[in-house]
């Protein structure tokens, strides 16, 4: 087991290894001509997306939190589940959803020229500011259930303790229970900044130059390898830094409750216009990330389905399905499969160089799809070159399910590791006493125990799966194609009747999956 376990880790790690490893050689030319070219422009609209993002989800996602922990208000108990639904939503879905309607030839312009003449003002979609916009609709859920578990774990004794002191219910939130849920928090805005940070679709359709959006355009495009690769690094150094600064805001901040008596915030009824004021927010952000959305995808896929266009469920759109479901299945329970190997041998014995390996296995999620990507690419020539392989693995199905077990595999081992901790050690150790192996103890005792946890990570890693794009594009084979670059390839041409059906397939499949798993608690495990 631990020699399986020290293989697989470098299997997984080995990738981000070589990206990051441009920096121990790294090529003086290369970096001039980027510099002399468009890198000061990705690394400035990078880090001003990646900010704004995480100040855009942290006012969004603590907001609504708070609103459906600690009031009541109509429709109080339906939006706090719907409002972790953007989830489902890929960036790029969205961002061309959004171009549609709010483009200049889209119909709100249209129509508000016809009411106000055509010098009336509207602010460019297709902008920095509309790329954040979009991105913090779409992750602000990060933000929104983390907070949201820390305000229903914080005790109300402490929050009367706050208001016996003085302080009316707003002052109490932004001087106790806000910084109580500080940790909780900078975890969230953390995962949302990194998505910022390896966005693609969203940034190419709103013509934002950022570095993952470099990548995939010089490796595809311009075929200028060794710039792709530079960027890669130049990304992957960017994501450790958010890891890092995170860290650093965090300290080593934790919060216990100084009593042993728990009870929960007791939530304040809103009457009147603070009532519908605070219902209207939530269904604003609500319609404005998915409502709206989930309405114009439908009428485009009504509208294709009336005139018969091909590919709209027909066998064309059956092949598209069967090949992007099967990928997203096979590198889910692979994904599970190796997750529940590297979890049983870190908790065979506690030290620190299985916790290393464990957190180099488990990097792949914090890291940029196209940085993985990258990486997989030069890691799969390297042995086909070293091993004189007879058959090619770049652009195999092979690689492309290699980049997605990397990309998500810590999605996999959480899911393992919390369902393995639940197990009561004793029958692990009377399975021992009879002379039971590793394997037979985790296939005969341990697996039937922890099935539903191994369920919700199988689902988790399917749906991101579902929805990854750079990966998908640089490495799937030729004449391969899921969904979502069905949908990307038409809404790149302008095609949105035509990108909605994917689009839609996509959103449903994964939001019926994250509300299965928020229902039944087992989203963040």
């Amino acid at each position: 087991m631990r020699i399986l376990s020290i293989l697989l880790t470098v299997l997984i790690v080995l990738p981000i290894l070589i990206v990051g490893g441009q920096w121990l050689t790294p090529r003086w030319e290369v970096w001039q001509h980027l510099w002399n070219t468009r890198l000061p422009e990705m690394i400035r609209t990078t880090a001003l997306l990646t900010v704004g993002v995480g100040l855009g989800t942290f006012l969004l996602g603590t907001s609504l939190a708070w609103l459906v922990s600690a009031y009541r208000f109509p429709g109080q108990s339906v939006f706090e589940w719907l409002l972790i639904g953007p989830l489902a939503m890929p960036s790029f879905i969205l961002a061309y959803v959004y171009m549609a309607l709010f483009d200049f030839a889209g119909p709100v312009q249209k129509v508000l020229r016809a009411w106000f003449g055509p010098q009336v003002w509207f602010p460019e979609i297709r902008s920095l500011g509309g790329a954040i916009l979009v991105l913090s609709l779409v992750l602000y859920p990060y933000v929104y259930l983390l907070a949201r578990a820390a305000f229903l774990e914080q005790s109300a004794s402490t929050f009367e303790a706050a208001r016996l002191s003085g302080y009316t219910r707003t002052q109490a939130f932004f001087k106790l229970v806000l910084p109580l849920a500080r940790p909780s928090l900078a975890a969230g805005m953390t995962l949302a900044m990194l998505e910022a940070l390896t966005d693609f679709g969203a940034v190419r359709f709103f013509s934002v130059s950022t570095i993952s959006e470099g990548i995939v355009r010089l490796w595809e495009g311009a075929l200028d390898r060794s710039s792709a690769l530079a960027l890669a690094s130049l990304l992957l150094l960017a994501a450790l830094v958010v890891i890092l600064v995170e860290r650093l805001l965090r300290g080593q901040s934790r919060y216990f409750q100084a009593n042993s008596t728990y009870r929960r915030l007791e939530a304040v009824p809103l009457h009147g216009l603070p009532a519908w004021l605070a219902a209207g927010f939530c269904l604003l952000v609500f319609a404005a990330a998915l409502g709206l959305p989930l309405m114009q995808l439908s009428a485009w896929v009504a509208q294709e389905w009336n005139k018969g266009t091909p590919g709209t469920f027909d066998a064309v759109y059956v092949r598209y399905l069967r090949t992007t479901l099967g990928l997203a299945l096979t590198a889910a329970l692979i994904a599970v499969g190796m997750a529940l190997i590297l979890a049983q041998h870190a908790r065979s014995g506690r030290s620190r160089f299985r916790t290393l390996f464990t957190r180099l296995a488990t990097l792949g999620y914090a890291m940029p799809g196209a940085v993985i990507a990258t990486g997989v690419l030069i890691t799969l020539s390297l042995a086909e070159r070293w091993l004189m392989l007879p058959v090619l693995l770049t652009g195999s199905l092979l690689g492309l399910i290699y980049a997605y077990v990397v990309r998500f595999l810590s999605l996999a081992y959480s899911s393992a590791d919390a369902s393995l901790e639940k197990v009561t050690p004793n029958l692990v150790e009377a399975a021992r006493t009879m002379g039971a192996g590793t394997g037979r103890i985790l296939w005969r005792i341990q697996i039937p125990l922890i099935s539903s946890g191994l369920l919700a990570g199988v689902t988790l890693v399917f749906v991101d799966v579902l929805k990854e794009l750079p990966a998908t594009l640089l490495l799937r084979p030729f004449g391969m194609d899921t969904l979502a670059i069905w949908a990307y390839m038409a809404a790149a041409e302008s095609l949105w009747s035509a990108a909605a059906l994917p689009s839609l397939t996509i959103l449903v499949i994964g939001l019926m999956t994250v509300i299965v798993l928020f229902r039944t608690g087992k989203l963040f495990l």
